[in-house]
């Protein structure tokens, strides 16, 4: 029997990470529920999948592990090992980044005898974190969702667990430049309240790397159905954060360890919230003047040191 679709030429088989994503990306809508599964996990996960076995991801995914070789192959690649080379690629691109270490392994094992190496693994993997991050910026993102920060009637900020760190940043940036924003907390069990308020034309701003608080994505989905416009900063497409959003932000979160490094989120939200008072001009001084006078009515600040250390 022929082979369907024989008369159209295959795909090139993906060379790179890059282009594994892309061709994951394109043929999204064709794959089955097994195949997206599975397509899901490589695009969150290419550390994890990098170091496992054909029966470890069909385990974590929920499928069989000949569903896992089809699926590697039907993508072009010698099955599933061309699959974990290419992850494991991607990690050696990032360890490339840091000029110090040839392999993946030696950034888990190489050890010193004080502090130092990990200091500067840590130094080596943000600033390439950074650098990763802005570089995938596209200019017409990044002005839409100042645009989209500065104009609103509203600004809703939400991040939960580590992401509530540059959640808690970004609101409070904004609070100094401009009014109506509100960071959204599950703490006091207000946060129904909190969505309460979220109307059409607002700007509904969420935070989440993998693995993805399910509040938060519930969150921007009905911050979405009320019509407001939806800015959001996560690690990689497969995030359930992207199909909701107007304007996607793609942070590296790469550390020297189990634990992910959140300074590239905190550079994108003070390089935002900056833009932000850029373009609200006169208003933003306006804001802090009122801001200046009830530090100073409150005391907020230690009366020993002069203005110009505060």
């Amino acid at each position: 029997m022929a082979p369907a679709d024989s008369s159209r030429a295959p795909s090139p088989a993906p060379r790179t990470y890059d282009e594994l994503l892309a061709a994951l990306q394109e043929r999204r809508d064709a794959l089955t529920r097994s195949q997206r599964l599975l397509a899901d996990r490589v695009m969150a996960d290419p550390e994890g999948v990098a170091f496992m076995t054909v029966s470890d991801l069909a385990s974590a995914v929920g499928v069989n592990e000949a569903t896992v070789v089809r699926f590697a192959t039907g993508l072009g690649l010698e099955g599933y090992p061309g699959l974990t080379r290419l992850c494991r690629e991607r990690l050696r691109e990032q360890a490339q980044l840091l000029r110090r270490y040839r392999t993946l392994e030696q950034l888990d094992t190489e050890g010193g005898e004080g502090g130092g190496d990990l200091l500067d693994r840590v130094v080596a993997l943000d600033s390439a974190n950074i650098a990763r991050t802005f570089a995938r910026i596209e200019r017409e993102t990044f002005s839409a969702a100042v645009r989209a920060l500065a104009e609103a009637p509203r600004v809703h900020v939400m991040g939960l667990r580590k992401c509530h760190a540059p959640a808690y940043l970004l609101g409070y940036l904004l609070r100094m430049v401009r009014d109506e924003v509100a960071t959204l907390t599950t703490g006091a069990g207000t946060l129904t309240d909190d969505l309460g308020r979220v109307r059409e034309g607002d700007c509904f701003v969420a935070l989440s790397i993998y693995r993805y608080t399910a509040q938060t994505v519930r969150a921007l989905e009905f911050a979405k159905e009320r019509g407001a416009r939806c800015v959001v900063l996560t690690d990689n497409p497969a995030s359930p954060l992207v199909a909701p959003a107007d304007h996607v932000f793609y942070v590296e979160a790469s550390g020297p360890s189990v634990l992910r490094s959140l300074t590239a989120f905190t550079a994108l939200v003070q390089a935002l919230a900056a833009d932000v008072a850029r373009a609200r001009g006169q208003d933003v001084r306006s804001s802090l003047l009122r801001e200046e006078e009830l530090l100073e009515r409150f005391s907020v600040y230690e009366a020993r040191f002069p203005p110009s250390a505060r």
